[in-house]
């Protein structure tokens, strides 16, 4: 299971939505939308997914700038893996099966492609 709180799996959401690395001020800028959030507060989540490995920071002219240091897919791949490895193979494949069952069929089409390099 991942070890994420919902305000740190949303604060990695903005991230991962981003194009450029994002500063405490930006991400709290955009979460203010969404709720109240002191200024700290976004500094202390940010400095834990930072601490997890989940981001990477700069130091860019006396501010600290984000960037996931992966894909949101490739975060997710891991979560599930881990969730997975610990449970027998019987009950991991039928797990799998029933995930697999519940997929559209554009879906099913683009798992038949090969795999897009990371």
């Amino acid at each position: 299971m991942p070890s994420r709180g919902e305000l740190e799996q949303r604060v990695m959401e903005l991230l991962w939505a981003s194009d450029a690395p994002r500063s405490v001020s930006d991400v709290h800028s955009l979460l203010s939308h969404e709720r109240e959030l002191a200024y700290t507060t976004v500094m202390t989540v940010l400095d834990r997914l930072a601490k997890k490995g989940l981001v990477s920071r700069e130091l860019v002219q006396r501010a600290w700038q984000y960037q996931p240091t992966a894909s949101q897919a490739e975060v997710v791949a891991r979560d599930v893996e881990r969730m997975l490895a610990p449970i027998s193979p019987e009950v991991r494949v039928d797990a799998l099966r029933r995930l697999a069952a519940t997929l559209s069929e554009d879906e099913r089409a683009a798992l038949a492609q090969p795999a897009v390099p990371a």
